[in-house]
């Protein structure tokens, strides 16, 4: 399948919940750009206030009369004020520079200077105390210029004056520290609604896609079940499905929510550093060019690999269902290197994508972020040598720089959960693509008088391999008709034409006179009741086995079609009675009373038209004996097809048609047959021969 038409379908599924995702989606843009502000938030408080007493100050002998008028920030130490270049007003800033002299405090140490004069951020000085000073409060500090020495004045400024410096940014840094928290909390409660929106959505997507894939394999035909293992099927519903699960919640949210991540940090590396920006940006075609070839090779690994997880469920899957025959052939080590073979398989597929992973995502990912961590290390070095950059500006960058890697390497980390949606959703889709069995269009069908007829009828499963050939005979209402012959003459072919599971290749069987072929297969199923001779139970208590789904029939119906059948008696034997519940495949209950279950389903049921499959093959004779009365209620009034090899059973038949190599080479009562002394009598007289010598060839 086209991997487009892949995407296409998933998007089809998320159709009915796009408010819901877009509603998700837009929190989670919201949570993101909250979380990119506090590198933006930490380059404030660090420039404008934590290191803003770095900046010029200007002193004053006395304050200018119009900072007075206008309120302006400033700091008196002793006699003397200090206002700093950011508070003056900017229309006013050069003149009432000029009134006052430029200072500067830097700090050694833990200990600040407030320097008569001017000094470049990245000029080399040191600080001296002239002879005399006792207390150290007036200091010397020397700087190097153009290969002269230069001594300026400087007071060192106690821990008072150092606060009073710093008094007009503590409101400042506490809104802006309660402004990151307050972003924080806020991501947080946006992500955490997102992500239960998201989480809702797509459970509810894949309740629906298990659904429709579920509903959808009821409609198949059975030979697309004759051809595929049960394993394979499982896998699709609940592993397969499971794999898309995660591309709605995980992949979805992350590739969003990262993509949101990274083209708000590039916004943010263009605001501080532009020219960098555009230099980093050269590494950007290195990481799609990761992403192609990533996606290019472990899309075929992950095919492969869930090839081989569907193939050792199959295998498990048959084990379990056979254990007892595996363990009475002994064959548990043959099948333990089977599965070995599948695991084998399963294992390299993971090692494979192992080593693509190992190739092309985290390793690759970090060469990359350390080429561009030693880039931004070089290029701020240099700038910070001309006095160019800013510390805030450089930890801004720096932390955006490993914030941008972080999201790349999530992204890289789910595109192996998205190849194997991808692989998995191809499979679901395969199912899904499957044509069902066609009911539109076809004709209702009410209860039948049950005049069934065979009108030239000829069948192949594989082409031109036909295992009924010409058949024809009719089944007139109430009447019972025996199906005999020996294994593979076609006899269960004809039920099988008979339900709708398969189409005849030629010829045509009629209902009541009207082709079942343009009938509505499963309206026509509803009134044929099939006994199997190894009938399947569910798990459930027996009231349920016998309704089977159906609710219209009442307990007590229920307790009468037992009661005919003789089942009751050992149903009330059970703990609970008919509230009993079965184990899987009722394997805590005999072949005999699964087959009288099975009886008392198809007479609660009250079809038109019954089929026993070989019915009483896994009854002993006591039991036969006892429900050869129940048989005779059960198919009064429907037109009965019975197929038995144990011919004692079908003598009160009406009609009995046998067959050889999908041929009818007899037909007529058992009496008739008798005396025609053909095929049906050889078979009647080896079974009462080989039944007199103690053997039973059912």
């Amino acid at each position: 399948m086209n991997g487009q038409r892949v995407w296409r379908r998933l998007v089809g599924y998320a159709k009915p919940f796009q408010r819901r995702i877009w509603l998700a989606l837009l929190l989670l843009i919201l949570s993101t750009g909250a979380e990119l502000a506090g590198p933006f938030l930490a380059k404030a408080a660090i420039d404008n206030h934590i290191l803003g007493i770095q900046r010029r100050w200007y002193h004053y002998d006395s304050l200018p009369p119009s900072a007075l008028e206008q309120g302006i920030n400033h700091v008196q130490i002793n006699d003397f004020y200090l206002i700093r270049e950011d508070w003056l007003p900017q229309d006013q800033r050069q003149g009432l520079a000029a009134l006052g002299r430029e200072n500067r405090i830097l700090p050694q140490g833990t200990t600040y200077y407030l320097v008569d004069g001017t000094i470049a951020s990245n000029q080399e000085y040191t600080v001296a105390s002239p002879a005399g000073d006792a207390d150290g409060r007036n200091a010397v500090l020397v700087t190097g210029r153009g290969g002269e020495e230069e001594r300026l004045a400087a007071v060192r400024l106690s821990r008072r004056e150092v606060m009073q410096l710093y008094a007009y940014d503590v409101a400042p840094l506490l809104w802006i520290s309660g402004g990151y928290a307050a972003l924080i909390f806020l991501s947080a409660a946006l992500q955490y609604f997102q992500l239960l929106s998201l989480q809702t959505t797509a459970q509810r997507i894949i309740q629906s896609m298990r659904m429709e894939i579920f509903t959808h394999l009821q409609k198949l035909p059975i030979a697309f079940f004759d051809r595929t293992p049960v394993g394979q099927l499982v896998s699709r519903v609940s592993n397969d499905t499971e794999a898309v699960r995660e591309l709605y919640v995980s992949v979805l949210a992350t590739f969003v929510q990262n993509g949101v991540f990274l083209f708000g940090i590039l916004i943010a590396l263009f605001l501080l550093q532009p020219a960098l920006a555009l230099g980093f940006c050269l590494i950007l075609p290195f990481i799609i060019a990761l992403v192609v070839l990533y996606r290019r090779y472990s899309s075929r690994a992950f095919a492969v690999i869930r090839s081989r997880l569907a193939e050792m469920n199959t295998t498990v899957n048959e084990m379990i269902q056979n254990m007892a025959i595996v363990q009475a052939f002994r064959r548990e080590e043959s099948a333990a290197e089977e599965f070995a073979r599948h695991n084998q398989g399963y294992f390299q597929g993971r090692m494979r994508e192992n080593v693509l992973e190992a190739y092309f995502l985290r390793p690759a990912v970090d060469v990359l972020y350390y080429l561009a961590l030693t880039l931004v290390i070089w290029y701020f070095g240099a700038a910070s040598l001309r006095g160019s950059v800013s510390f805030g500006v450089l930890y801004a960058f720096i932390l955006y720089i490993e914030r941008f890697f972080e999201p790349i390497n999530m992204i890289m980390s789910r595109l192996s959960q998205l190849q194997q949606a991808a692989a998995s959703a191809e499979r679901v889709f395969e199912v899904l693509d499957t044509p069902a069995v066609e009911e539109t269009g076809k004709l209702p069908v009410p209860r039948p008088q049950g005049r069934v007829v065979f009108e030239n009828v000829w069948f192949a499963y594989h082409e031109e391999q036909y295992v009924l050939k010409n058949v024809s005979f009719a089944a007139e209402p109430g009447q019972t008709v025996a199906l005999v012959g020996h294994t593979g003459s076609g006899k269960s072919s004809i039920m099988n034409l008979l339900l709708g599971f398969y189409g005849p290749n030629r010829g045509r069987i009629t209902v009541d006179g009207t082709d079942i072929q343009s009938m509505a297969p499963g309206e026509l199923r509803k009134h044929i009741g099939l006994v199997l001779q190894d009938p399947y139970l569910f798990s459930g208590d027996v009231s349920f086995n016998i309704r089977l789904y159906n609710e219209a029939i009442s307990d007590e119906a229920v307790r009468r079609a037992a009661e005919a059948v003789k089942a009751d008696e050992f149903i009330r034997r059970l703990p609970g009675g008919y509230s009993h519940v079965i184990a899987e495949r009722g394997s805590t209950l005999s072949s005999g009373q699964r087959q009288l279950l099975s009886f008392a389903r198809a007479l609660a049921a009250d079809p038109a038209i019954l089929i026993l499959d070989e019915a009483t093959a896994s009854i002993d004779s006591e039991t036969e004996s006892a429900i050869r009365e129940a048989l005779h209620v059960l198919s009064q009034g429907r037109t009965t097809f019975m197929i038995a090899h144990r011919l004692s059973t079908i003598q009160h038949a009406d009609l009995i048609v046998v067959l050889s190599r999908g041929e009818i080479v007899e037909r007529g009562t058992h009496e008739e047959l008798m005396k025609q002394g053909g095929l049906y009598q050889k078979m009647y007289q080896l079974q009462q021969g080989q039944q007199a010598g103690g053997v039973d060839v059912s």
